[in-house]
């Protein structure tokens, strides 16, 4: 089986590693920023010493492509992201770029050409961290966000996407939808303990979990913390605590997959002497079957009212985003089952607890996920991190499954 240079491979993620670098070892490079513009280009640059054309969409995703034997065929699309959490790793999605970089740059120490072409693609905005929601630019890619309606996307200073693609300079313009596809593979750290826990170096992942996330807002009345006795007091804080440990208990009913998370919580106009009037927080509600996950939702309705009612106060609970749970294509996923078992790996099939550009695509073209561990389970920290051997190991299934799958099917004249 065909295997990466790895040391290669590790040099270039340390390289990248430095642009956005924080004090504690782990890296900002929010999208489209200075940073993430730094980023880009360094990739860039990269490609086109491996011989790679590069182009850039409307969305500011970026294309690299390596012509195959048949340049009539659908590419094989690999790659991930290049921007970070405020506070982020050096592994989350850039990984996955620069593992297909190295395919690329593998397949040419070898002077491998392919039946089809293969095109690495970093996305726009897959984080969320600076424009919401995540995931922007293979939404876009693939038609499920309008063009428009993503350039003309705020975050939290005002500034639109469109606006800040032509400040860092990656305003391309090259078609955003419809562009063919082939087949789509991405490798990613799993960014949860499981197979660090379970010794296996690699994750054949089978698809992606459900999820929906809510806005809750509880209204209370704002009151004097000295003069108001507790019996006579409606407040949204409380009640918000209460309706949190329904939260857990609505998780141990569909333990062991369901998963629950409050990850913000805002008390506008807070004051140290007031009772809270209002608070508003987000619900994270996952798990991989769609029937399931809608009793967990209906559960956390049904539960909020009922303690919103019992206290005095109302409750409103707002859909913010529905993902549904998404199986990856069959044959893609038994491309890298076959790749791991030739290459003698310790692994387990897995399902995506976390939301990626895969995801997206997998519901029009075939896809599948590489998955290897990250130390402790860690990932959207500082303190995320990856050992070098796992590093490889990803790489070298992603190679092998990409290779077949881009060699099949091409005309014996092609």
């Amino acid at each position: 089986m065909l295997q990466v240079n790895g040391p290669r491979l590790w040099a270039s993620l340390m390289e990248m590693a430095q642009v956005g670098a924080t004090d504690k070892g782990g890296v900002r490079r929010l999208a489209l920023t200075d940073e993430d513009r730094r980023g880009r280009d360094f990739f860039a640059k990269w490609c086109r010493e491996a011989g790679m054309t590069v182009s850039v969409d409307q969305a500011g995703n970026l294309f690299a492509r390596r012509e195959g034997a048949n340049p009539m065929q659908k590419p094989v699309l690999i790659g991930s992201h290049l921007d970070t959490q405020p506070e982020g790793g050096r592994f989350d999605g850039v990984y996955g770029v620069l593992a297909a970089l190295e395919l690329v740059r593998t397949l040419n120490d070898h002077g491998i050409v392919t039946g089809k072409p293969i095109e690495i693609v970093s996305w726009t905005n897959e984080e969320g961290a600076r424009f919401t929601p995540a995931m922007l630019g293979s939404a876009v890619f693939v038609g499920a966000t309008p063009l428009q309606t993503a350039l003309d996307t705020k975050d939290a200073d005002g500034v639109s996407l469109r606006d800040a693609l032509g400040q860092c300079g990656y305003a391309g313009t090259r078609k955003a939808t419809g562009q063919p596809v082939d087949a789509y593979f991405e490798a990613h750290i799993e960014q949860g303990p499981v197979l660090e826990s379970h010794g296996n170096p690699i994750g054949v992942v089978t698809g992606g979990q459900a999820i929906r996330w809510l806005d809750v807002n509880v209204t209370g009345v704002a009151a004097h913390a000295g003069t108001t006795p507790m019996p006579y007091r409606r407040d949204a804080l409380f009640a918000s605590a209460d309706m949190a440990l329904q939260l857990e208990a609505v998780a141990a009913r569909f333990a062991p997959q369901g998963l629950v998370t409050i990850g913000q919580v805002a008390i506008p106009n807070s004051s140290r002497n007031t009772i809270a009037g209002r608070v508003g927080f987000t619900v994270d509600l996952r798990h991989p079957d769609d029937a399931q996950i809608d009793a967990m939702e209906r559960d956390v309705r049904e539960a909020f009212d009922k303690i919103a009612r019992t206290r005095g106060l109302e409750v409103a609970i707002d859909s913010y985003w529905t993902s549904p749970a998404t199986p990856f294509d069959a044959e893609c996923v038994a491309l890298v089952q076959e790749a791991v078992t030739k290459l003698g790996y310790p692994h387990e099939r897995i399902v995506s607890g976390a939301g990626h550009d895969a995801i997206h695509l997998a519901r029009h073209v075939p896809t599948a996920m590489v998955f290897i561990p990250c130390v402790h389970g860690l990932s959207h920290n500082e303190a995320e991190d990856a050992l070098p051997e796992d590093v490889t190991c990803g790489a070298n299934v992603l190679l092998n499954a990409v290779l077949a799958r881009a060699v099949a099917h091409v005309p014996v004249d092609a």
